[in-house]
């Protein structure tokens, strides 16, 4: 299991089985690397509860995924983080207010960008 996989499997929308890999990575981890592990794990388990009408779950993990990744940036997370962030801000701040108003469907968000690893 690598990183490279669970870039590919996000970016192929495969939620779970990017969440797989990467719960691997994070129980393997170092412990600098642990919480950008488990801040992308929970971004994507997030993305996985909106697409099942999980507003509530997967507004609590994309705001603790976003919290987690705060202090990496593109260099140190090792792929282009810093053009998820803040479409996940976004897509976290529209299924808050969808959550607030007590609609039961997600709210229409701009496009996840295609996570890219560093060269």
């Amino acid at each position: 299991m690598s990183l490279e996989e669970a870039i590919a499997r996000f970016n192929a929308g495969d939620f779970y089985g990017c969440h797989d890999v990467l719960e691997e990575l994070w129980h393997e981890a170092a412990p600098a690397e642990r919480s950008l592990y488990q801040g992308l794990l929970q971004i994507a388990v997030g993305l996985l509860h909106t697409g099942n009408g999980n507003l509530r779950g997967a507004a609590l993990l994309l705001g603790d995924g976003l919290h987690r990744l705060r202090h990496y940036d593109n260099e140190t997370a090792g792929f282009n983080l810093e053009a998820l962030q803040p479409v996940i801000q976004q897509r976290l701040t529209a299924l808050q207010q969808a959550f607030a108003k007590g609609e039961a469907i997600a709210p229409m968000a701009p496009p996840l960008p295609i996570l890219i690893l560093n060269a």
